[in-house]
């Protein structure tokens, strides 16, 4: 009689046992499930930021005397975008000769936009100033137009 209690008590701590296996088992799971998944990223706003050296790309001489390059800029800003946000800068480099070159620059800020009408826009900058490229930033913000 002995016998057959233990093979009784050996099948129910097996049952016990795989019982408990399978209950974590599902308890892993649904802990795993339930966790929350990490919220979207925003989509946000891209801020475009330009800087227009003013140094002809076959001379390196001003193209234009910084106030009538900006004055320039304001224009064509106005034309394309509605309206624009200017800073000053000064750009300096060493040229393939070894000779150090220093411009003035213009630093252009535009927020809602598309990336076709600033590469439009940069098109007419490069012809007017007769530059080889134009240095774009493209950077992620969100943008308000705040009023009260």
């Amino acid at each position: 009689m002995n016998d057959k209690r233990s093979k009784i008590a050996l099948v129910l701590a097996t049952l016990a046992l795989v019982l408990a296996l399978g209950c974590t088992y599902f308890i892993i799971l649904g802990l795993v499930k339930k966790q929350p998944a990490p919220p979207a990223e925003e989509e946000g706003d891209i801020q475009y930021v330009l800087y227009l050296g003013t140094n002809d790309k076959d001379t390196n001489k001003p193209v234009f005397e910084p106030e009538e390059a900006k004055t320039k800029l304001k224009g064509i800003l106005i034309d394309f975008m509605g309206g624009y946000t200017i800073q000053d800068a000064n750009g300096g480099w060493i040229g393939d000769d070894g000779t150090e070159y220093q411009e003035y620059t213009l630093v252009v800020y535009l927020s809602d936009t598309t990336e076709d009408q600033v590469h439009a826009l940069c098109d007419t900058l490069i012809d007017t100033y007769n530059q080889s490229s134009l240095l774009i930033q493209m950077n992620k913000t969100k943008t308000e137009f705040y009023s009260k």
